[in-house]
């Protein structure tokens, strides 16, 4: 993935802070199988039901994030993502998941798993009791993860990408469109971080950082354990 706009930016100060973390969840065992390929079918079908889940929690958030803005400039941003998520998203991720066996209707009606609880709670309780940065640091590992993740994959397992049943999940994530929202999340990040002295208050949002990552590997382990 290239870098922001800013160099060593918050985002890598965040991520070195909890590198061990870090490293667990990009390489995590259920995202290596998804890039060999050797992912069962049912813990893929876990992960795209929760995932589902998931992404109504997010947007939420992206919700909370345009309340928490101060600015038209961040307003637009959140209100981007935000309709992006229902109005895109969700549509490919039904799309998608009948490709693995797996109905609008199961997404729809699917119990939310505990891990996927504590995590999306988790992110949304940090916007509801802390500012718009404090929200954004705990959003930042699903955002700029999964396009570490997704290049990673499409570099490490590209002999054998073009027979792995989860190709189209790669390569999105590796893709232009998803790498471009990255690197825009890293800059808006920094732009905040200025602006509401996260320099100041670095260690409280490490922390931050480092729960919501955390919280992210036991998403991929619950997928995994479905095994």
């Amino acid at each position: 993935m290239q870098k922001s706009n800013y160099g060593t930016s918050i985002f890598d100060r965040l991520k070195q802070t909890c590198s061990n973390e870090w490293k667990d969840y990009c390489h995590h065992e259920f995202v290596e199988r998804v890039g060999d390929g050797s992912l069962p079918l049912e813990s893929f079908r876990l992960y795209l039901e929760q995932d589902y889940v998931f992404l109504i929690h997010f947007s939420r958030a992206w919700a909370l994030a345009a309340y928490k803005s101060s600015s038209l400039r961040d307003m637009q941003w959140a209100s981007e993502i935000l309709h992006s998520t229902l109005n895109v998203e969700m549509d490919l991720h039904v799309r998608f998941s009948k490709q693995f066996g797996v109905t609008q209707s199961e997404l729809e009606t699917a119990p939310e798993y505990q891990e996927n609880l504590a995590y999306t709670r988790y992110v949304l309780d940090k916007g509801q009791s802390g500012d718009l940065l404090d929200l954004y640091v705990a959003l930042m590992p699903c955002v700029v993860g999964y396009a570490e993740i997704g290049v990673r994959l499409e570099l490490d397992y590209s002999s054998t990408l073009a027979q792995n049943p989860y190709r189209e999940w790669v390569e999105m994530y590796a893709g232009e469109e998803y790498q471009a929202l990255a690197i825009r999340s890293i800059n808006n990040l920094e732009r905040i971080s200025v602006e509401r002295g996260g320099n100041s208050r670095f260690e409280q949002l490490a922390e931050t950082y480092r729960q919501a990552t955390i919280l992210e590997i036991g998403f991929w382990q619950m997928c995994l354990e479905s095994d």
